[in-house]
């Protein structure tokens, strides 16, 4: 990819973006990550073990020159999402957060109302904020005109693998947000992502999908190039549907025998 984008104060040429949880090493988990060509990776920062020792930690294995995006992940409070993003930013020592504020255990879907009075509280405190939040077009203009530099609509519940259940609602986002818009949470293989892009979404954020397929290391390959495929094709603009055939060549001036 040739074309870049941007969040917040960060400027990036690859459009996939990946996780670091649910691999089965840390070998693997840099492994996969080379091999997505992501520039971009979030850590959860309640679930890694900052006292480990030297060589044994997530962020020893991180790629030179990757990104590294602190999420409030495990979080289902204002108040704990507010002081892991202040953990996050003095451990990595820039403000970019995904904040993520859970209001159900069981299916981790966004807690809305608690995302945007932790979005405001955050922003006002300097961070550039990419919220993971519900495919809802309202909830995602509010956070968008409150200064988050993009918003993260889920697809479908985290780590479900189902692909967009409503590209009518992502279609509203696209539409009516001034910000990325960064497809977060559900994909489940290659075709998800593509699909997301062909939408007109800014980038993609997985982790399940790639950390829990029978080859990681290859479903990174195949994402990436998904990604990739998408977006040319969003660029490039689709056909119109027909419900009809159209002929590659036209039938007027064909010789007639």
């Amino acid at each position: 990819m040739t074309d870049t984008y941007t969040l917040g104060s960060h400027t990036f040429s690859s459009r996939l973006i990946v996780g670091s949880g649910k691999y089965a090493s840390l070998e693997e988990t840099r492994r996969c990550t080379e091999a997505s060509g992501a520039d971009m990776i979030t850590v959860a920062l309640r679930r890694v073990d900052l006292n480990a020792p030297k060589g044994e930690r997530l962020l020893d294995v991180i790629p030179e020159g990757v990104t590294i995006l602190p999420n409030t992940a495990g979080c289902y409070n204002v108040e704990d999402a507010i002081t892991t993003a202040q953990l996050g930013r003095e451990l990595l020592g820039h403000a970019l957060v995904k904040l993520e504020v859970i209001g159900d255990e069981r299916t981790l879907f966004p807690d809305v109302p608690g995302t945007l009075e932790a979005a405001r509280i955050l922003l006002d405190d300097g961070f550039e904020v990419l919220p993971y939040v519900s495919d809802d077009p309202v909830a995602c203009q509010r956070l968008a005109e409150m200064g988050c530099p993009a918003v993260m609509p889920l697809a479908a519940p985290i780590g479900s693998g189902l692909g967009i259940r409503n590209p009518a609602n992502l279609r509203i986002i696209l539409e009516t947000v001034e910000v990325p818009v960064v497809v977060d949470a559900g994909v489940g293989t290659a075709s998800d992502a593509a699909v997301a892009m062909e939408l007109g979404a800014t980038a993609v954020l997985m982790n399940t999908a790639i950390a829990g397929a029978k080859d990681p290391e290859a479903m990174a390959r195949a994402m990436a190039l998904a990604v990739e495929a998408g977006r040319l094709a969003y660029e490039a603009g689709r056909i119109p549907r027909r419900l009809y055939a159209n002929a590659s060549s036209p039938l007027d001036g064909l010789a007639r025998f």
